[in-house]
């Protein structure tokens, strides 16, 4: 499996297309905004012969659902997302505008919920589907498990972890995401976040201090 990351939109989110050796890929929390982020998107997946089949999303704030309506409209795919974001989802544009940002068309329905399938299959490669709420009701992090790569989108940062004072979060939730759904699958896992750098979850579980207060006893959560 082969992971290439870009740094999309004004709120610097990263977009990971994913593929094996089939050529088939899945683009993760597509966050292309405008006509220069497009191209760039598109040409990379032209160059490397790729063939797209599903955008799936972590979760679905505004920054990490921009591409998608482009990748539908382009490649014909579908989208995945936890039907535990749907208000999120449809309230995208209003948060964007939170931001100051006038954004183009952006999804209004989800096609394959990952609240109900287990996995995300394409090529020869299957992703875990794991849910880890917290920064919104339906976050959920991706695991390939042959390469021990986790995409965690906006759940666990490097040194990090995702904001719980947007509607939907909640601080105690997302520590038990992070305890008792990522840290258990092993320190050798590399993150992928959904901004920053990757790291891994020995990392984490030294050097982030929301981590390890929790794992001090230092917090009731």
């Amino acid at each position: 499996m082969q992971v290439k990351t870009f740094v999309f939109n004004p709120i610097l989110e990263n977009t990971y297309i994913v593929w094996d050796d089939t050529k088939e890929c899945v683009v993760i929390d597509a966050g292309n905004c405008s006509a220069r982020e497009d191209k760039m998107l598109a040409e990379f997946i032209e160059e490397q012969g790729l063939k797209p089949v599903l955008a799936v999303n972590t979760h679905c704030h505004f920054d990490h659902i921009l591409g998608v309506e482009f990748l539908r409209e382009t490649y014909g795919v579908k989208f995945a997302a936890s039907s535990a974001d749907l208000a999120i989802l449809k309230s995208g544009s209003a948060s964007g505008a939170m931001f100051g940002m006038e954004l183009g068309a952006l999804p209004e329905n989800i096609d394959i919920d990952l609240a109900e399938v287990g996995e995300v299959r394409f090529g020869n490669t299957t992703l875990r589907v794991i849910a880890t709420p917290g920064h919104t009701p339906g976050c959920v992090s991706l695991l390939h498990e042959e390469s021990k790569t986790l995409f965690t989108g906006d759940t666990l940062f490097r040194e990090s972890i995702g904001r719980t004072d947007l509607p939907g979060g909640d601080y105690p939730t997302i520590i038990k995401s992070i305890l008792g759904a990522i840290l258990p699958l092993g320190d050798e896992v590399t993150i992928y976040p959904g901004h920053g750098d990757k790291s891994n979850i020995g990392h984490e579980s030294l050097y982030n201090p929301f981590v390890v207060e929790a794992l001090n006893g230092e917090i009731n959560f």
